[in-house]
């Protein structure tokens, strides 16, 4: 969306976003953000490509942005949040530029985080670094285990000059995180047993981009962890505009306002 769009979309909204970039000589975060800077804080991670706004249906919620300071990212590269010709691959910084959006909140409370997509191992590793700034963590959608990372048949091409000159650039962003991704997932690898804030997970069992066995290797690497799996088997990749009632009701159950009412499969 163009600021135009941006604009035009809240214009006739009687709540509107606030808009903020955090920088200095190596980081520029760009934060939307709605409701009261005194409620505990929601943050949002997108995942690859994606900005702030692929979480718009929250912005626009009657009930969310009253319980809830929300805070969207543009995640390091993407949207507003670009520095520099460099894609940020590393998980460990993408999750400390991150963290700064967590310092426009002035409620005392620590956070819900929610990642969706890759944005998930970004969260989890802001979780892992964090744990006293952190509440609950959503992770959804989420390609955790290295060894079921997909590669598609036209991934090869992204990668190719004349290619990248004719794609978007968060076309090529998402192709340069998509080849450090397995990588990357190991290095979590060994520190998922340093994660202690509650998680729930969410996978459905028609998503074409997330192997729906990640939902097995999350249990085993949070065995003994206080965690909820949820598995949608009809759902695809797009969960939280799909199930968008059904993860709002969670995020408020985790934060204390109510219980989830939709039935789910919980496994």
């Amino acid at each position: 969306m163009s600021d135009r769009e941006i604009r035009k979309h809240f214009a006739k909204r009687t709540v509107k976003p606030t808009f903020f970039t955090i920088e200095d000589d190596s980081l520029k975060l760009h934060v939307a953000s709605i409701g009261a800077d005194t409620l505990p804080p929601l943050l949002l991670i997108h995942g690859a490509p994606g900005s702030w706004y692929g979480y718009l249906r929250m912005f626009d919620d009657s009930l969310l942005p009253t319980r809830f300071h929300i805070l969207s990212v543009d995640r390091p590269g993407y949207g507003k949040s670009r520095k520099g010709r460099k894609a940020v691959t590393s998980l460990t910084q993408q999750a400390k530029w991150i963290a700064h959006a967590l310092n426009l909140n002035h409620s005392g409370k620590p956070a819900i985080v929610l990642g969706r997509s890759y944005g998930s191992p970004v969260a989890a590793r802001l979780a892992m670094m964090y744990p006293n700034r952190i509440k609950h963590l959503f992770l959804i959608a989420s390609p955790l285990d290295p060894d079921k990372e997909k590669f598609f048949w036209f991934s090869k091409w992204g990668k190719m000059p004349p290619v990248k000159l004719f794609l978007h650039r968060h076309m090529n962003l998402a192709t340069a995180e998509k080849y450090t991704h397995i990588a990357e997932l190991r290095q979590l690898l060994p520190l998922w047993s340093k994660l202690t804030v509650p998680v729930t997970l969410m996978q459905g069992g028609k998503d074409w981009l997330v192997d729906p066995a990640n939902l097995d290797f999350a249990k085993k690497v949070l065995a003994g962890k206080p965690a909820e799996y949820i598995f949608l088997p009809e759902a695809g990749h797009l969960i939280t505009n799909s199930h968008s009632e059904m993860v709002k009701n969670l995020i408020l159950r985790s934060g204390g306002y109510t219980r989830a009412t939709q039935e789910i499969s919980v496994n």
